[in-house]
């Protein structure tokens, strides 16, 4: 059947020649696909399980089990050199099976292997290896080319990448969810090539024995040998920072449709990223995308509520941007943003003004604030809104359709 995404356009124009000023505002930190980080907190803060977290961001999926693996983490990639030590004797194994018992630190480097062939098997001893002054578990393989490799326990792997993933204070259920959602990322990845992961964001954080935290060192033990599943195989359990209220599809994130990663509503999302703003001159626009100062931008959207490109006019022909070409040339946070022109933010009236609430509730939670330091709104409640603006559809816009507008009677107190 063929999809129809509705794409909606908005212009912002400078309000005058002189006004040469855009303030560009948006929501959430990260490609949006899949699990939201501040969104497991949030979720898990409200009770919910890291089950019912994970089938709120990767729908219909199920849960399955595996038995022990290993997996090979790239640590370090065409190093000068490496030292290799530990607090007891080791053992170095080359490719022609030679072993040399090693009872203090070796460096190895380009065409300095004292003698072995690579690639070299460094085996621990009753004490982890320990990598240029950092400590692994597991084996140590040094390529030709002086690639660090960890083979190591999977379990053991995670032990070192939770808490370098997501804070290892957080709320147990989010730390237990995402020790699932890394455990099935790392199983999928698994066989061909060298090795399996890379040990930083081009998969995932991964800092060793130095990494470790008793809190998510329990939520990987406890959650031991369970991955996410779809159709009975391992599911792209993708995830990232702050969704700022809703997920990415992955349609609309990586352009490949996945039947379990829609674009889903994030109601407890928070965090430094949910919300943010910058301003540009279009001078400074002109300069980072390479085009003639612009006067207007209009911004095309996808289902998902993205900018897929924006359209620049003014001072020449109109140029067309992909959305994630503009998000990277001004280091936005994510793609979901809007654009308008100002000069200065006009001072509000006292009555007349609205907002959008986003989310309410009788009890407190993360993000809200107390609707009755605002005069129209119910009081009793905790409330999380965006605002206050000088126009109902302004509000609207900052809504975008995820949440009620109301008018207050007087300047919030």
């Amino acid at each position: 059947m063929r999809r129809i995404v509705v794409v909606v356009c908005a212009l912002a124009f400078a309000p005058s020649a002189s006004a040469t000023t855009f303030v560009v505002s948006g929501h959430g930190w990260g490609h949006g696909v899949g699990m939201s980080q501040w969104g497991a907190r949030g979720l898990a803060e409200h009770g919910a399980s890291w089950r019912a977290i994970i089938a709120h961001y990767y729908r219909g999926t199920g849960i399955g089990r595996i038995a022990p693996r290993r997996v090979r983490v790239l640590i370090k990639e065409d190093a000068a050199r490496v030292a290799i030590s530990a607090k007891s004797p080791f053992r170095v194994v080359d490719a022609r099976g030679r072993s040399r018992l090693q009872r203090r630190r070796i460096v190895f480097g380009r065409g300095r292997f004292h003698g072995l062939a690579p690639p070299l098997r460094i085996v621990q001893g009753t004490t982890p290896l320990i990598v240029d002054g950092s400590g692994y578990r597991g084996r140590i393989v040094i390529t030709r080319g002086v690639s660090v490799i960890n083979d190591v326990p999977l379990e053991r792997y995670l032990r070192g990448v939770v808490p370098w993933e997501m804070p290892s204070h957080w709320h147990a259920e989010a730390l237990r969810a995402q020790a699932v959602a890394a455990r099935t990322y790392a199983y999928s990845r698994l066989g061909g090539g060298w090795f399996d992961v890379y040990a930083d964001t081009r998969d995932q954080m991964y800092g060793g024995i130095r990494a470790e935290h008793p809190s998510t060192n329990a939520a990987v033990g406890g959650t031991a040998g369970t991955i996410v599943t779809w159709q009975g195989r391992p599911a792209r359990t993708y995830y990232f920072s702050t969704s700022g209220g809703r997920t990415v599809s992955a349609r609309d994130g990586f352009g490949t449709p996945v039947a379990y990663l829609p674009s889903v509503i994030d109601p407890y999302d928070s965090g430094p990223k949910h919300d943010w703003s910058y301003r540009f001159t279009s001078e400074q626009l002109a300069r980072r995308l390479h085009v003639a100062p612009p006067k207007a931008l209009r911004m095309q959207l996808n289902a998902s509520l993205r900018v897929t490109s924006v359209l620049l006019s003014g001072g020449g022909p109109i140029r067309r941007v992909d959305g994630r070409t503009f998000q990277r040339a001004l280091d936005l946070p994510s793609t979901w943003f809007r654009v308008s022109g100002s000069v200065r933010r006009p001072k509000p009236s006292r009555a007349g003004r609205w907002v959008a609430i986003l989310e309410s509730s009788a009890a407190p939670f993360a993000g809200a604030v107390r609707s009755d330091r605002y005069p129209g709104l119910r009081p009793g409640l905790w409330v999380r809104l965006r605002g206050p603006f000088a126009s109902r559809r302004a509000a609207s816009v900052a809504a975008g359709g995820r949440g009620y507008v109301r008018r207050l009677t007087a300047s919030p107190r």
